[in-house]
């Protein structure tokens, strides 16, 4: 009697935890198989990297404060780790997918990632972050829908439409690699995809006969939200549907002030939602492209995207030249000033109810400086090496993460100059000292001949001002106090600046990057360290209990059984789930007797 009185207990205590937590923070499971398959993108067979036999690979679908858990099944012939660009993993580092954080996923080795995605909301990206991994594919779109109790700045859409766009080489990234290696450029790109295939056959010269395009269909009298991503190497592309105007909503979780565009500059990294009304005739498809920018586009006419817009009710194919892009040739002003109007919407509410504009970020005090400039990259001891303030990064064995975990002393150096050095440029492992609840101005100064993109992992910081020329104390006179918008990855123009401020609320280990990948293959990176200096889990979690080891920590890590390892780790985080409600159930059985 008392056992069956128990198990009503359970039963009755389970089902009210399991509706609490998920009307609350649920869960979402995902599992990753990470593979090599073949395709043609732009007609040539080569290798690229699928997840679950997808390229790309599937959207992540998530609400604002869910518990993310992906479990990643290592199927490539070398290490891996999956990044959730612009995903904030608040007081969780441990999550971030970065060499900086994680000791890198062994071939046929599973890793379970769990993070929650807390007080965030907007289209995003992942994509594999070793071994120029991203240049061979693995990456796909990361959706957090608002909560339905928080209202959104403009009218439900009528459906989400993703789109991947990137430049694209039909070499393998291995070959690639040796290319960097070797100390050689990767010259133009061979195309660019969208949605992982190549180009619509819109000129009988310029794209071969046979390549499989993609087509995105919709249905008059409708809005569709359009989250466009740049995954690619690095090259910017403006993006553009013919006939067609794109309603600016929301940049990687902050919703902007809704403004039309014809066309759009989306830098490496970037992501962008736009509201698509289909108002058009429908006597034909439109065309959707994304075209080289920030370079000589006539000697880059082969690096243009296309897919097509096709209505349900369509009456043939898209024909005649594509919509042009920008006619900036002179002017090279027009792109920047286009990123200048991307303002953020101070008024309409985020993942929280709060408007956005009351976090006053131009009334605060800046408690730190960081001047980081970068050029092209030079040989440093016998390699070519891309630079920040004069130093290349040197990624440790030993993540910089696990070596406070372990106090692990000399790994690297808490020594990254506020300024660019003034001597000879070197390899080093120097990390940027973050004081915890400080205020953080950081200008990026872009002395190459091409365009830079810049993501922050762990925070979305704010994008005050840009410019030509060199920075000076002078040039915060021009910043925009009220209404930055509050992004991951910024553009630097070739020749410019970008300021940005970051509020160090978020405590970790933070990789600051180029997005351009050979650069930041080369060396163009540093971390935050932010610490508390009150251990809490407050203000950052444990460890994991499933993190690897590697470098000076290798002998605590155990071998792993490769072939039940994945099913193993869907069955641990749902067992913690199970035990944890039994617990609860017992104790409150316990107490009603």
């Amino acid at each position: 009697m008392a056992l069956s009185r128990f198990w009503g207990w359970f039963l009755i205590h389970i089902a009210l935890f399991l509706s609490l937590c998920y009307a609350e923070d649920p869960f979402v499971f995902y599992d990753f198989e990470v593979t090599y398959i073949t395709a043609s993108p732009l007609g040539v067979p080569q290798q690229v990297i699928a997840i679950n036999n997808k390229f790309p690979g599937p959207t992540i679908n998530s609400t604002t404060n869910n518990n993310v858990v992906i479990n990643v099944r290592n199927k490539l012939d070398e290490s891996l780790l999956m990044h959730w660009s612009g995903i904030q993993q608040r007081r969780s580092s441990w999550q971030d997918g970065v060499l900086g954080t994680n000791c890198p996923i062994p071939p046929k080795w599973n890793w379970t990632y769990q993070f929650q995605v807390k007080d965030q909301v907007g289209s995003f990206f992942y994509f594999p972050s070793l071994h120029f991994q991203r240049a061979a594919g693995g990456f796909g779109s990361f959706i957090i829908n608002n909560r339905p109790i928080i209202p959104i700045p403009f009218d439900t859409p009528d459906g989400d439409i993703v789109i991947l766009i990137g430049d694209w080489y039909t070499r393998n990234h291995t070959a690639l690699r040796k290319a960097l290696d070797a100390g050689k450029g990767l010259g133009m790109p061979d195309g660019v995809l969208i949605n992982g295939k190549g180009p619509y056959r819109y000129n009988d010269t310029l794209v071969p006969d046979g390549i499989k395009y993609e087509t995105i269909n919709v249905h008059p009298g409708k809005t569709y939200c359009l989250r466009v991503h740049n995954v690619g190497i690095s090259t910017s592309l403006n993006f553009r549907i013919q006939s067609h105007n794109l309603l600016l909503a929301e940049s990687e979780g902050s919703y902007t002030v809704q403004q039309n565009y014809t066309s759009l500059d989306i830098h490496v990294g970037q992501s962008y939602s736009f509201l698509l009304t289909t108002d058009q005739n429908a006597s034909s498809d439109y065309y959707i492209v994304a075209s080289a920018r920030v370079v000589n586009e006539s000697q880059w006419k082969r690096v243009t995207g296309v897919a097509i817009l096709r209505y349900s009710n369509s009456k043939g194919k898209a024909s005649g030249p594509l919509p042009d892009p920008p006619q900036d040739e002179f002017d090279k002003t027009f792109s920047m000033n286009q990123a200048r109007s991307i303002r953020w919407n101070v008024s309409a509410s985020g993942a929280r109810p709060n408007p956005q504009g009351s976090f006053r970020y131009g009334s605060i005090n800046v408690t730190e400086v960081y001047v980081l400039r970068n050029k092209p990259a030079e040989t440093i001891d016998g390699k070519r090496r891309a630079t920040l303030s004069g130093i290349s990064f040197v990624n440790p064995a030993t993540p910089i993460r696990l070596v406070d975990q372990y106090k692990i002393k000399g790994v690297y150096k808490l020594d990254f100059p506020n300024k660019p050095l003034t001597e000879p440029p070197k390899m080093e492992t120097s990390v940027i000292n973050g004081t915890y609840r400080g205020f953080m101005e950081v200008i990026l100064q872009n002395n190459d001949t091409k365009m830079h993109t810049y993501h922050m992992s762990g925070y979305a910081f704010f994008v005050v001002g840009m410019d030509y020329g060199e920075w000076s104390e002078n040039s915060r006179g021009t910043y925009n106090k009220w209404d930055g918008i509050a992004r991951s990855t910024t553009q630097v123009y070739p020749g410019a600046w970008t300021a940005i401020l970051i509020s160090l609320d978020n405590v970790g280990v933070w990789n600051l990057r180029t997005e351009n990948l050979d650069s930041w293959y080369l060396g163009q990176e540093t971390y935050v360290r932010v610490v508390n200096p009150e251990a809490t889990n407050k203000t950052e979690l444990p460890m994991p209990d499933n993190a690897l080891f590697c470098g000076a920590l290798s002998k605590l890590q155990k071998p792993q059984d490769v072939s039940s390892s994945l099913a193993t780790s869907i069955i641990e985080v749902r067992s913690k789930l199970f035990f944890t409600v039994l617990m609860i159930s017992s104790t409150l059985f316990l107490v009603s007797r």
